[in-house]
């Protein structure tokens, strides 16, 4: 399982989203990450293999400003635990971010058809 938060208002996105992720740890996870889109209207994103202390010192050497956001929390089930796996993740124009709970079945089908139609994917997972 697990954990999936979003916040989109008034105060700083980032530590609203690690406070939740935080409090949804419980559930257990391999990685972690979030998204959010900055005043000058960029999506970036911050993501990790391990512990959310991971993910909180990777915040600290490269902070994230915005006040809407996604964060996610992640138990591989299709692609290792690493980096590059951890969600969120975004399109090769960077102008959406994505997280997902669950298998997608036919990600393979999906992925053959993207790929024939151009589409580059960076990750293994089923995202």
């Amino acid at each position: 399982m697990c954990g999936i938060v979003g916040y989109i208002g008034p105060q700083e996105a980032c530590p609203i989203l690690m406070e939740g992720l935080s409090r949804l740890s419980y559930r257990g996870y391999d990685s972690a990450g979030v998204a959010i889109l900055d005043g000058s209207q960029k999506i970036r994103v911050q993501k990790t293999k391990g512990r959310l202390e991971n993910l909180t010192a990777l915040l600290e050497t490269h902070p994230m400003t915005g006040c809407v956001g996604i964060g996610h929390t992640r138990w591989a089930t299709h692609g290792e635990p690493s980096d590059l796996n951890a969600h969120p993740h975004t399109d090769v124009k960077g102008g959406i971010a994505v997280v997902h709970n669950g298998i997608i079945e036919n990600h393979e089908a999906l992925r053959r058809y993207l790929k024939a139609q151009g589409c580059v994917f960076v990750s293994q997972t089923d995202t």
